[in-house]
């Protein structure tokens, strides 16, 4: 291999394994006080989960838990705190004056970059305090488990990567957690133990304590034989009241109604008017007519296919929509008084848009192009993680999450009608020497990535792209006149002059002035 691309890979390795993070036997407890900064923007643009309660909006993100306490004008970041450090965030829940979060990162496992859990945290004065949960895991022994009458052998799943907290929530003092292979488990000491919750297995449609089960609780083949239960794989949770809870797993969509102890599970190939699919991804409740919302994506069945599925009545009917749609989170906005709703707009963040029904979703409306209504930044994705409705009197604010930045929609009067605002964080540049380019790495097929520069005075700009071999791959603008500012951005879509994608690798751009010296920047391509 020549020196060139042996350097190249190794640029690649760095930059894969430094930014690569977007959004899988004791139980410790120790306190720890955040130490916080106060920022105009999350710390990341990576947004996965959005919680709004009491006017304070919590964000969890790819660089920790963010939040906001006047409406988005300023944000507190507890990346790099003592109770945080450089973990992400998958799950947040709030109850009782209490906020959780799961935490998570990667890390190189047989060659691969591998999400691992890393565990909880949770602080019941507002954020000001922390205390910290290892990550639930089993111990080797924790192979047979009471159910009933029952006496069930139980894989351990005794790793944190097979344990990673995709969802998080709280009814009647008991914490639940979908855990991937460590399936549901729940807690009812605040998290100092944890107990695993038995669903039905792939074969079963219902379980009871009564009942007479021989089966094991394995969500993968091991020690108790080849069966592996997708059902046993749980991802998503809803509680709609003290005793009824929804757990979205990659076999349907269990419910009980009786606090996890009894369990009747609905899929894609059990009733007559079934969910989509049966990888369960996002469950959410509609105050308004009390329906279970969710994304339900094709798992393994043939027939199976993406889309949201909604239920009337508990789940004994679906109806499906958005066919097609990775939907990722729902949103409600309620009209009238609580208790008293009227009707309800859905809202469904999707890896293809953000969508709107107000119609109980029998249509849905796309939301048009974003740009922020003051600075005139466009948001550089389709790619929607969390959708959240704060409504305070007749203000109604729809936050969003993407990929690549938050966004504050102001409805001013209707559909898609309003004020827009992105959040983006990045570095500051103070000087003309200074650039910087993100989301870094990016994917021309969902994104672009945004070059920002300082300018002390109005000059005329050139940016330009260039290979790793400095040939020229695109000319961005050309004696184009830019004004003063700290925080001129342009845009990069990752084509080339002839309009094609360029090839993943690491690619530099060249900033002329009127004036002084050019700047450079590198840029990652990941397809």
């Amino acid at each position: 291999m020549s020196t060139k691309n042996l350097l190249s890979v190794l640029l690649l390795l760095t930059f894969t394994f430094v930014y690569g993070q977007s959004l899988p036997t004791e139980y410790n407890l120790s306190s720890n006080r955040a130490a916080k900064i106060l920022d105009n923007s999350p710390a990341s643009n990576t947004i996965e989960r959005i919680l709004i309660q009491d006017g304070t909006i919590w964000l969890g993100t790819s660089k920790g838990l963010s939040k906001s306490t006047d409406n988005g004008n300023t944000w507190i970041n507890y990346y790099k705190s003592e109770a945080f450090e450089e973990e992400s965030v998958s799950a947040i829940a709030y109850s009782n004056g209490t906020i959780w979060a799961a935490t998570w990162h990667y890390e190189a496992i047989l060659g691969d970059a591998v999400p691992v859990g890393t565990g909880l945290r949770y602080s019941n004065d507002n954020g000001e305090t922390w205390q910290k949960i290892d990550q639930p895991v089993d111990d080797p022994g924790d192979s047979l488990i009471t159910y009933g009458i029952n006496t069930l052998r139980a894989l351990p799943v005794t790793v944190e990567e097979q344990n990673f907290i995709y969802d998080i929530e709280i009814s009647n003092n008991t914490i639940w957690i979908a855990a991937f292979a460590g399936g549901l488990r729940k807690s009812n000491d605040m998290g100092q133990t944890w107990e695993r919750v038995v669903l039905p297995p792939d074969n079963l449609n219902s379980i009871k304590p009564t009942d007479t089960l021989h089966f094991s609780l394995q969500p993968v083949a091991g020690a108790f034989g080849p069966e592996e239960y997708l059902n046993h794989r749980a991802f998503s949770i809803a509680t709609t009241d003290n005793n009824t809870v929804y757990v979205g797993t990659a076999g349907g969509i269990n419910k009980s109604t009786d606090s996890g102890i009894s369990w009747i599970k609905f899929n894609h190939t059990n009733q007559t008017n079934p969910i989509s699919g049966n990888f369960i991804l996002a469950l959410d409740y509609n105050e308004f007519n009390g329906s279970i919302w969710a994304g339900t994506w094709k798992a393994e069945g043939a027939a199976e296919y993406w889309g949201v599925s909604s239920s009337s009545d508990g789940g004994e009917n679906w109806q499906t929509y958005l066919t097609d749609e990775r939907v990722l989170d729902f949103g409600f906005k309620y009209y009238g008084n609580p208790g008293n709703y009227v009707a309800a707009d859905i809202f469904a963040a999707a890896q293809s848009g953000i969508y709107r029904s107000n119609n109980n979703g029998i249509t849905w409306v796309a939301a048009p192009d974003i740009y922020d209504s003051n600075t005139n930044i466009a948001l550089s994705t389709k790619h929607f993680r969390a959708v959240e409705v704060n409504q305070q009197g007749s203000d109604v604010d729809i936050w969003i999450g993407s990929i690549n930045g938050l966004v504050l929609f102001k409805e001013s009067s209707s559909f898609w009608e309003g004020d827009w605002k992105v959040f983006l964080a990045s570095e500051e540049v103070s000087s003309a020497s200074d650039t910087y380019a993100f989301p870094n790495p990016f994917s021309p097929d969902d994104e672009v990535i945004n070059i920002k520069y300082s300018l002390g005075s109005e000059s005329k700009v050139t940016i330009r792209i260039m290979d790793f071999g400095m040939n020229l791959v695109k000319t961005l603008i050309q004696n184009v006149n830019r004004p003063t500012s700290e925080s001129n951005i342009e845009v990069w879509d990752g084509r080339d002059e002839f309009g094609k994608i360029v090839p993943n690798g690491i690619y530099f751009y060249r900033i002329d002035f009127e004036s002084g010296d050019p700047v450079f920047g590198k840029i990652l391509v990941i397809m």
